[in-house]
C-alpha cells in the first residue's frame, strides 16, 4: 500500500492540471456551444469510421463505437490515450532504433526450417509465418525440461544461478519480496561481487504495489543493475503495452521461462487462493540466442547509460547435439506494430487440430476470431478442453471468463475449473505434435495489448510432459456443466456489458 500511495502522490497532482486545463478550455468554449457541439458530432462520425475499417477485434471496435457515439469528447480521449496503438508512439520511439540496430543478429536455418517442412508442411507454413512476423527463427529443440510447479522451476533456478559465470540476465512483470526473490538476490549479490553481470528488468506498472525505487537502489548497493519497463510516473505514461514477459538467461547457455513471476504465492510458500498451478521449463542449446536477443532489445531500449553489447547473443559455444529433441520457435508478441501474433497461432493450432487441443489459461475472454475457432474446433469433433482456476484472484473477471462457457459447452468443448486453487499457466498440447508455453493468456490485454513471450515445441519430448500434468489437473478439476451457466435475465444482460467491457479488463 505504501508503494502505491507514493505513485498515486505524483499522479494526482499531474491529473489535476489536467482536469484544471480541460475546464479552463471548455469555459472558453462554451459560448460557442452549438459550433462545439456539431464538431463533435462530425468528429465522433470520422473516429467511428476510422475504427470500422481497422483490422481489428470486433469486440475491440464494437467497444469503443459505444463509448465514442454516447460521449464524443470522453470517448475520443481515452480511445487516443488508452485504445488506439498510436498512443504507444513514446515506446516506438524508444525501442524500433535497438531493434534496428539487432536486425539480422538473429539469422534463419534453412536447413532447420526444411526438415520441418518435411515432417509437418502445415505446421511448418504457420511457424514460418511467426517466424517471418516476429523476426525469430526455428531451431533444432535442445535439452529442454518441464516443471508442472512453480516451486520445482525455482529450486533449479538457484542451481543454474550459483552455476553462472558471465550474465544473469532476468525479466518479470512482477518482483515481490519474499522467500523466492530474497533467496535469488543473496546468489546474485554473490555473484555480483564476483564480477559477474547481473541485471534486472521488471514492469513498473505490474510492480505497482510490489517493488519500487527503493528496492532498486538496495540492489544496486549489491552491484546489480536493475531498470523499470516503461517508467509509471504520471497521466501521460502508456498503461497499456506491459511488460508481461518472464524470462531468465544464464551464460548465454540455459534459459527460463513460462508464467511464474517472482513472489512467494508462485512457489505456493503463500496461499492466497489456495494451490497456486503454475507451469515452466528450462532449455539449452541455440534457441537461448532468441532469450537473450528478448532481454537485451528491452534492457538497451530503456537504459542508455550501460547498455548490452548485442555481439553478447551469439558469443557463447554452441555444440549441435547428436540427436536433437523436436523443433522450437520461441518469440515474443508486439502490440504496437505487426499481427496479434499469439491470438493467430492458438486460431491457426484450433482450426488445424484432428484429434485434441488442451489449454491452460487463468482467464477467458476471446476475440470473435479466436472464439469462433475454438467452437468450430469442438463441433467437428476435436477434443477441445480448457483448464480455468477453480479459486478466482479476480471476482468479476473471473464472473466474465464464465460468460464464455456456454457457447463452448454447447458445441462440446469441455472446461474444468481446478478445484485445489489458481491456475496462472498459460500453456496449449494438440494432437500430440505441438505445443506451447509462455505468458498468454487468453484474454484481450496478453493477446492484443501486452508484450509476451511465448514458445512453441513441435515434435518435443516437452510435449508428453505437458500433456500428462494437463492430464493430472483435469482429474483434480471439477468439470463445468451446461447448467451451471444458466444466468436468467438479470444475468444474462450483466454478461452482455462484462462482454462488451472485456477488452478493457
Amino acid at each position: 500500500m505504501k508503494k502505491i500511495l507514493g505513485r498515486l502522490l505524483v499522479i494526482i497532482p499531474a491529473l489535476a492540471l489536467q482536469i484544471l486545463w480541460f475546464c479552463l478550455i471548455f469555459l472558453i468554449l462554451s459560448n460557442f456551444t452549438e459550433l462545439l457541439m456539431l464538431i463533435l458530432s462530425i468528429l465522433a462520425v470520422v473516429f467511428s469510421l476510422y475504427i470500422i475499417t481497422k483490422r481489428d477485434e470486433g469486440t475491440y471496435k464494437l467497444l469503443w463505437l459505444i463509448v465514442i457515439m454516447g460521449l464524443p469528447i470522453l470517448g475520443a480521449l481515452l480511445y487516443l490515450f488508452v485504445g488506439n496503438k498510436g498512443s504507444g508512439r513514446k515506446l516506438k520511439e524508444k525501442m524500433y532504433p535497438v531493434k534496428a540496430e539487432l536486425k539480422g543478429v538473429l539469422p534463419t536455418n534453412t536447413e532447420i526450417f526444411n526438415e520441418l517442412e518435411e515432417k509437418d508442411k502445415r505446421a511448418a507454413q504457420t511457424l514460418n509465418h511467426i517466424s517471418e512476423t516476429t523476426g525469430f527463427p526455428i531451431y533444432a529443440c535442445d535439452n529442454v525440461k518441464y516443471y508442472p510447479l512453480g516451486e520445482d522451476m525455482f529450486a533449479d533456478m538457484c542451481i543454474e544461478l550459483e552455476k553462472a559465470e558471465k550474465f544473469v540476465f532476468i525479466e518479470y512483470f512482477i518482483i515481490q519480496a519474499g522467500k523466492f526473490w530474497d533467496t535469488m538476490v543473496d546468489i546474485l549479490a554473490k555473484k555480483a561481487a564476483n564480477g559477474v553481470d547481473v541485471r534486472v528488468m521488471y514492469d513498473d506498472l505490474g510492480c505497482i504495489a510490489t517493488y519500487s525505487k527503493s528496492d532498486v537502489k538496495e540492489l544496486e548497493k549489491k552491484g546489480i543493475k536493475c531498470i523499470p519497463f516503461n517508467p509509471f510516473f504520471s497521466i501521460k505514461t502508456q498503461l497499456n503495452n506491459r511488460d508481461h514477459r518472464k524470462l531468465m538467461v544464464i551464460d548465454g547457455r540455459v534459459a527460463f521461462s513460462g508464467g511464474v513471476n517472482i513472489a512467494d504465492e508462485y512457489i505456493n510458500e503463500t496461499h492466497p487462493f489456495g494451490k497456486w498451478k503454475d507451469i515452466g521449463f528450462r532449455i539449452e542449446g541455440e534457441a537461448i540466442k532468441s532469450y537473450t536477443y528478448m532481454f537485451i532489445e528491452f534492457w538497451n531500449s530503456f537504459e542508455n547509460t550501460a547498455p548490452i553489447n548485442k555481439e553478447l547473443i551469439c558469443e557463447y559455444s554452441y555444440r549441435a547435439p547428436e540427436k536433437y529433441n523436436g523443433y522450437i520457435l520461441p518469440y515474443y508478441d508486439d502490440p504496437i506494430e505487426g499481427e496479434p501474433t499469439s491470438n493467430i497461432l492458438f486460431t491457426e493450432v484450433l482450426s488445424t487440430a484432428t484429434d485434441y487441443v488442451y489449454f491452460y489459461t487463468p482467464y477467458l475472454m476471446l476475440g470473435d476470431t479466436l472464439y469462433d475457432a475454438f467452437i468450430r474446433a469442438a463441433q467437428r469433433g476435436v477434443d477441445v478442453r480448457l483448464i480455468l482456476p477453480g479459486i478466482p484472484d479476480k471476482k468479476m473477471v473471473y464472473r466474465m471468463s464464465r460468460s464464455y462457457y456456454r457457447p463452448l459447452l454447447e458445441a462440446g468443448a469441455r472446461i474444468y475449473e481446478y478445484t485445489p486453487g489458481f491456475v496462472h499457466a498459460k500453456a496449449f498440447a494438440a494432437d500430440d505434435k505441438i505445443c506451447g508455453i509462455g505468458t498468454v493468456n487468453l484474454d484481450y490485454r496478453s493477446l492484443f495489448l501486452h508484450y509476451e513471450c511465448f514458445s512453441v515445441f513441435y515434435d518435443s519430448a516437452v510435449l508428453a510432459d505437458l500433456k500428462t500434468d494437463m492430464e493430472n489437473s483435469f482429474a483434480v478439476s471439477r468439470m463445468v456443466d451446461i447448467g451451471d451457466t444458466k444466468r436468467g435475465i438479470w444475468g444474462s444482460f450483466l454478461d452482455g456489458i462484462l462482454r462488451i467491457l472485456a477488452p478493457l479488463m
